[in-house]
């Protein structure tokens, strides 16, 4: 998926224009954009409005952020959403396998509960908000077949650590979370699951938005949350493939399809080696994806 929007599950109505804003997946938000006293409610909307849309023939994948684990609230944001049978949860301020371990045995009770197929939800990961979490972004290879993704966040990391800026006066981040966000990238290569760019705040700011997704892009990452749905555009944009990116794609594949057992192969005076194919292969599948998504889940 190229393009995960937020949405605060305590209100219908954003919840329901989120529905038209093109995101591959909407992120309908138990935790930090509900406030304490409304968390019971943002359960029932959430449990309502995937009750509405998950059958849909068109949709956008339906996934649901928890609650921390250390918060206490996890269990009970399971309870509620689970018999509606979203697509995926999202785990906040995990820290590591183990984390992934846990939130895989609670949706495993709450499917046979429920009976939903074994393995039928999926897990994403917010994998760096605590110092804490940083020190095991190796470690979620093989935790769950159900892991999905990982991605990052600043904002609690920043409160963690004591930063007083995450930018520079260009507006970039500092090497801090710079760091942060390479290692999450190789957390998720090295897990085998999608490796998604954190959030652009200034959701005014498209051109900033622009080029913070073509760094993601091109640095490896395959998506990007949201915050607005004026952000989903240029994500969903980016980060499908190019008529001519796939168009070169197709003439690496060829050549060593031409050469069959070659190592390395001359393209457009170019010498290519297996790095190249491997590369061209996990384009056209992007591409392959980013065709087949119609909104059917």
């Amino acid at each position: 998926m190229r393009s995960f929007l937020f949405v605060p599950a305590d209100s219908e109505n954003k919840l329901a224009k989120a529905m038209a804003a093109g995101a591959d997946a909407l992120i309908l938000d138990l935790e930090d954009s509900v406030v304490a006293d409304r968390k019971p409610l943002a359960r029932d909307v959430a449990r309502d409005f995937l009750d509405r849309h998950v059958a849909a023939a068109a949709r956008p994948g339906l996934i649901v952020r928890v609650n921390a684990r250390d918060s206490g609230l996890t269990e009970a944001d399971l309870d509620a959403v689970m018999p509606a049978r979203p697509d995926a949860v999202m785990l906040p301020k995990a820290e590591g396998g183990p984390d992934v371990e846990y939130l895989d045995a609670q949706l495993a009770k709450r499917e046979r509960a429920h009976g939903i197929a074994a393995g039928h939800v999926g897990i994403f990961v917010v994998a760096t908000e605590t110092a804490k979490a940083i020190f095991q972004l190796g470690s979620y290879a093989g935790a769950s077949a159900r892991l999905g993704g990982l991605t990052w966040g600043a904002e609690d990391l920043a409160a963690d650590i004591g930063a007083e800026s995450k930018h520079d006066a260009a507006g970039r981040y500092i090497e801090p979370f710079r760091l942060v966000r390479s290692l999450c990238l190789f957390g998720a290569v090295a897990a085998g699951v999608q490796p998604i760019d954190s959030v652009y705040p200034a959701f005014r700011d498209l051109d900033g938005l622009r080029r913070e997704c073509e760094e993601a892009r091109r640095d490896g990452f395959t998506g990007k949350m949201a915050i607005h749905p004026a952000q989903v555009g240029i994500i969903n944009d980016v980060f499908t493939p190019s008529p001519a990116a796939i168009a070169q794609a197709r003439a690496v594949i060829a050549a060593f399809a031409a050469n069959p057992g070659a190592g390395a192969v001359s393209l457009d005076g170019r010498m290519l080696d297996m790095p190249h194919l491997k590369l061209a292969r996990r384009l056209l599948a992007r591409a392959d994806l980013s065709l087949s998504r119609t909104g059917n889940h």
